[in-house]
Protein backbone atom coordinates (compact mmCIF):
# COMPACT_ATOMS: atom_id res chain seq x y z
CA UNK A 1 0.00 0.00 0.00
CA UNK A 2 1.37 3.41 -0.96
CA UNK A 3 1.87 6.04 1.75
CA UNK A 4 -1.34 7.90 2.51
CA UNK A 5 -1.08 11.65 1.90
CA UNK A 6 -3.53 13.18 4.35
CA UNK A 7 -3.09 16.75 3.09
CA UNK A 8 -3.68 15.74 -0.52
CA UNK A 9 -6.74 13.74 0.55
CA UNK A 10 -8.23 16.71 2.41
CA UNK A 11 -7.42 19.06 -0.47
CA UNK A 12 -9.08 16.79 -3.02
CA UNK A 13 -12.32 16.77 -1.02
CA UNK A 14 -12.19 20.53 -0.64
CA UNK A 15 -11.74 20.66 -4.40
CA UNK A 16 -14.95 18.68 -4.84
CA UNK A 17 -16.87 21.27 -2.82
CA UNK A 18 -15.26 24.20 -4.63
CA UNK A 19 -16.08 22.65 -8.01
CA UNK A 20 -19.71 22.27 -6.97
CA UNK A 21 -19.89 25.96 -6.07
CA UNK A 22 -18.30 26.98 -9.38
CA UNK A 23 -20.51 24.69 -11.43
CA UNK A 24 -23.62 25.93 -9.64
CA UNK A 25 -22.63 29.57 -10.11
CA UNK A 26 -22.01 29.02 -13.82
CA UNK A 27 -25.41 27.35 -14.14
CA UNK A 28 -27.22 30.15 -12.28
CA UNK A 29 -25.64 33.04 -14.17
CA UNK A 30 -24.86 33.47 -17.84
CA UNK A 31 -23.28 36.88 -17.27
CA UNK A 32 -20.56 35.81 -14.83
CA UNK A 33 -16.76 36.05 -14.93
CA UNK A 34 -13.72 34.91 -12.99
CA UNK A 35 -11.35 37.53 -11.61
CA UNK A 36 -7.81 36.39 -12.32
CA UNK A 37 -4.49 37.53 -10.87
CA UNK A 38 -2.91 34.88 -8.65
CA UNK A 39 -2.45 31.18 -7.99
CA UNK A 40 -5.89 30.74 -6.43
CA UNK A 41 -7.56 32.23 -9.48
CA UNK A 42 -5.92 29.77 -11.85
CA UNK A 43 -7.29 26.97 -9.69
CA UNK A 44 -10.73 28.47 -10.32
CA UNK A 45 -10.07 28.69 -14.05
CA UNK A 46 -8.88 25.08 -14.12
CA UNK A 47 -12.07 23.94 -12.40
CA UNK A 48 -14.33 26.18 -14.48
CA UNK A 49 -13.06 25.14 -17.91
CA UNK A 50 -13.77 21.53 -16.99
CA UNK A 51 -17.40 22.52 -16.61
CA UNK A 52 -17.74 25.17 -19.29
CA UNK A 53 -15.25 25.72 -22.10
CA UNK A 54 -16.23 29.31 -22.85
CA UNK A 55 -15.85 30.64 -19.29
CA UNK A 56 -15.27 34.41 -19.06
CA UNK A 57 -12.10 35.62 -17.34
CA UNK A 58 -10.80 39.12 -16.68
CA UNK A 59 -7.62 40.54 -15.16
CA UNK A 60 -6.56 43.99 -13.98
CA UNK A 61 -3.47 45.47 -15.59
CA UNK A 62 -2.42 48.28 -13.27
CA UNK A 63 0.55 49.21 -15.43
CA UNK A 64 2.85 48.39 -12.51
CA UNK A 65 2.90 44.58 -12.54
CA UNK A 66 6.06 42.48 -12.52
CA UNK A 67 7.30 41.26 -15.92
CA UNK A 68 6.83 37.74 -14.56
CA UNK A 69 3.14 38.47 -13.93
CA UNK A 70 2.56 39.65 -17.49
CA UNK A 71 4.18 36.45 -18.74
CA UNK A 72 2.03 34.46 -16.33
CA UNK A 73 -1.18 36.00 -17.70
CA UNK A 74 -0.16 35.05 -21.23
CA UNK A 75 0.82 31.54 -20.12
CA UNK A 76 -2.64 31.01 -18.60
CA UNK A 77 -4.35 32.36 -21.71
CA UNK A 78 -2.51 29.90 -23.94
CA UNK A 79 -2.64 26.95 -21.53
CA UNK A 80 -6.44 27.02 -21.28
CA UNK A 81 -7.07 28.50 -24.73
CA UNK A 82 -9.26 31.23 -23.27
CA UNK A 83 -9.71 34.94 -23.80
CA UNK A 84 -8.70 37.11 -20.85
CA UNK A 85 -10.31 40.54 -20.76
CA UNK A 86 -7.53 42.90 -19.66
CA UNK A 87 -8.86 45.92 -17.75
CA UNK A 88 -6.60 49.00 -17.65
CA UNK A 89 -6.87 52.26 -15.68
CA UNK A 90 -8.47 55.32 -17.21
CA UNK A 91 -5.56 56.96 -19.05
CA UNK A 92 -6.57 60.57 -18.36
CA UNK A 93 -7.14 60.02 -14.64
CA UNK A 94 -3.91 58.08 -14.27
CA UNK A 95 -1.94 60.71 -16.15
CA UNK A 96 -3.34 63.50 -13.98
CA UNK A 97 -2.61 61.53 -10.82
CA UNK A 98 1.02 60.77 -11.70
CA UNK A 99 1.65 64.30 -12.92
CA UNK A 100 0.40 65.71 -9.63
CA UNK A 101 1.93 63.19 -7.22
CA UNK A 102 4.60 61.29 -9.13
CA UNK A 103 5.01 57.56 -9.56
CA UNK A 104 5.62 56.58 -5.94
CA UNK A 105 3.23 58.74 -3.90
CA UNK A 106 1.92 55.69 -2.07
CA UNK A 107 5.06 55.49 0.04
CA UNK A 108 4.07 58.84 1.59
CA UNK A 109 0.30 58.98 1.19
CA UNK A 110 -0.65 55.31 1.50
CA UNK A 111 -1.74 52.98 -1.27
CA UNK A 112 -5.49 53.64 -1.29
CA UNK A 113 -5.55 56.47 -3.84
CA UNK A 114 -3.23 54.74 -6.28
CA UNK A 115 -5.11 51.44 -5.96
CA UNK A 116 -8.37 53.32 -6.42
CA UNK A 117 -7.27 54.54 -9.85
CA UNK A 118 -5.28 51.52 -11.00
CA UNK A 119 -7.43 48.72 -9.57
CA UNK A 120 -10.79 49.67 -8.10
CA UNK A 121 -12.04 51.91 -10.92
CA UNK A 122 -11.21 49.38 -13.70
CA UNK A 123 -12.76 46.62 -11.60
CA UNK A 124 -15.92 48.64 -11.05
CA UNK A 125 -16.11 49.31 -14.80
CA UNK A 126 -15.95 45.58 -15.46
CA UNK A 127 -18.34 44.56 -12.69
CA UNK A 128 -20.92 47.04 -13.95
CA UNK A 129 -21.27 44.77 -16.98
CA UNK A 130 -21.76 41.57 -14.94
CA UNK A 131 -24.41 39.95 -12.77
CA UNK A 132 -21.92 37.89 -10.78
CA UNK A 133 -18.23 37.23 -10.39
CA UNK A 134 -16.01 34.49 -8.95
CA UNK A 135 -12.94 35.24 -6.85
CA UNK A 136 -10.10 33.19 -5.37
CA UNK A 137 -10.27 34.79 -1.93
CA UNK A 138 -9.48 32.70 1.13
CA UNK A 139 -10.33 33.44 4.75
CA UNK A 140 -6.76 32.92 5.92
CA UNK A 141 -5.31 35.49 3.51
CA UNK A 142 -6.15 38.40 5.81
CA UNK A 143 -7.60 37.94 9.27
CA UNK A 144 -8.47 41.62 9.43
CA UNK A 145 -10.82 41.64 6.42
CA UNK A 146 -11.51 38.12 5.21
CA UNK A 147 -12.26 36.10 8.34
CA UNK A 148 -16.02 36.30 7.71
CA UNK A 149 -15.80 35.41 4.04
CA UNK A 150 -18.88 33.62 2.70
CA UNK A 151 -19.00 31.13 -0.18
CA UNK A 152 -21.67 33.27 -1.84
CA UNK A 153 -22.70 36.81 -1.06
CA UNK A 154 -24.30 39.94 -2.36
CA UNK A 155 -21.35 42.19 -3.10
CA UNK A 156 -21.95 45.16 -0.81
CA UNK A 157 -19.09 47.14 -2.34
CA UNK A 158 -20.16 46.96 -5.98
CA UNK A 159 -23.93 46.48 -5.94
CA UNK A 160 -26.14 49.51 -6.51
CA UNK A 161 -29.79 50.54 -6.28
CA UNK A 162 -30.52 49.24 -9.77
CA UNK A 163 -29.10 45.75 -9.30
CA UNK A 164 -27.48 43.32 -6.90
CA UNK A 165 -24.10 41.95 -7.91
CA UNK A 166 -23.39 38.44 -6.62
CA UNK A 167 -19.97 37.26 -5.63
CA UNK A 168 -18.76 33.67 -5.25
CA UNK A 169 -15.72 32.67 -3.20
CA UNK A 170 -15.35 28.89 -3.74
CA UNK A 171 -11.96 28.73 -2.00
CA UNK A 172 -13.06 30.58 1.16
CA UNK A 173 -12.20 27.64 3.41
CA UNK A 174 -9.00 26.68 1.61
CA UNK A 175 -5.50 27.18 2.95
CA UNK A 176 -2.45 28.10 0.90
CA UNK A 177 -1.40 24.48 1.22
CA UNK A 178 -4.68 23.35 -0.33
CA UNK A 179 -4.09 25.67 -3.28
CA UNK A 180 -0.59 24.35 -3.91
CA UNK A 181 -1.68 20.74 -3.50
CA UNK A 182 -4.22 21.32 -6.27
CA UNK A 183 -1.66 23.08 -8.47
CA UNK A 184 0.74 20.15 -8.11
CA UNK A 185 -1.92 17.47 -8.62
CA UNK A 186 -3.32 18.99 -11.81
CA UNK A 187 -0.18 20.65 -13.20
CA UNK A 188 -1.72 24.12 -13.04
CA UNK A 189 0.42 27.06 -14.27
CA UNK A 190 1.68 29.48 -11.64
CA UNK A 191 3.60 32.74 -11.46
CA UNK A 192 7.37 32.15 -11.44
CA UNK A 193 7.67 34.78 -8.67
CA UNK A 194 6.38 32.15 -6.25
CA UNK A 195 9.72 30.38 -6.68
CA UNK A 196 11.50 33.57 -5.60
CA UNK A 197 9.87 33.97 -2.20
CA UNK A 198 6.75 35.86 -3.23
CA UNK A 199 3.42 34.56 -1.92
CA UNK A 200 0.83 37.31 -2.30
CA UNK A 201 1.70 39.16 -5.52
CA UNK A 202 0.49 42.61 -6.50
CA UNK A 203 2.16 45.56 -8.19
CA UNK A 204 5.94 45.48 -8.43
CA UNK A 205 6.69 48.51 -6.20
CA UNK A 206 4.26 47.33 -3.51
CA UNK A 207 5.18 43.65 -3.30
CA UNK A 208 8.20 41.90 -1.88
CA UNK A 209 9.14 38.36 -0.83
CA UNK A 210 8.21 37.31 2.69
CA UNK A 211 10.50 35.80 5.27
CA UNK A 212 9.97 32.29 6.69
CA UNK A 213 6.91 32.13 8.99
CA UNK A 214 5.70 35.57 7.94
CA UNK A 215 2.05 35.86 6.92
CA UNK A 216 1.64 36.10 3.15
CA UNK A 217 0.14 39.60 3.32
CA UNK A 218 3.28 40.91 5.02
CA UNK A 219 4.77 41.17 1.55
CA UNK A 220 2.12 43.66 0.47
CA UNK A 221 2.39 47.40 1.29
CA UNK A 222 5.02 46.51 3.91
CA UNK A 223 5.62 50.16 4.87
CA UNK A 224 2.06 50.46 6.21
CA UNK A 225 0.36 49.07 9.31
CA UNK A 226 -0.29 45.35 9.02
CA UNK A 227 -4.06 45.53 9.65
CA UNK A 228 -6.59 45.64 6.82
CA UNK A 229 -4.16 45.23 3.95
CA UNK A 230 -6.71 45.52 1.17
CA UNK A 231 -6.60 47.60 -2.00
CA UNK A 232 -10.35 48.13 -2.18
CA UNK A 233 -11.28 45.21 -4.44
CA UNK A 234 -12.77 43.25 -1.56
CA UNK A 235 -13.54 45.92 1.01
CA UNK A 236 -17.08 44.60 1.30
CA UNK A 237 -15.67 41.55 3.11
CA UNK A 238 -15.59 43.48 6.35
CA UNK A 239 -19.38 43.22 6.60
CA UNK A 240 -20.35 40.51 4.11
CA UNK A 241 -23.95 39.78 3.17
CA UNK A 242 -24.28 36.01 3.16
CA UNK A 243 -26.58 34.22 0.78
CA UNK A 244 -28.10 30.86 1.54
Amino acid sequence: MSQFDLNAFISSHKADEAQKIIHSALEQFDNIAISFSGAEDVVLIDMAVKAKKDVSVFSLDTGRLHPETYRFIETVRKHYNINIDIMSPDAAKLEAFTQEKGLFSFFDDGHKECCGIRKVAPLRRKLNTLNAWITGQRKDQSHGTRNELAFAEADAAFSNEERTLYKFNPLAEWSSEDVWNYIKMFDVPFNELHQKGYISIGCEPCTRPVLPNQHEREGRWWWEESEHKECGLHIGNIIPTKQG
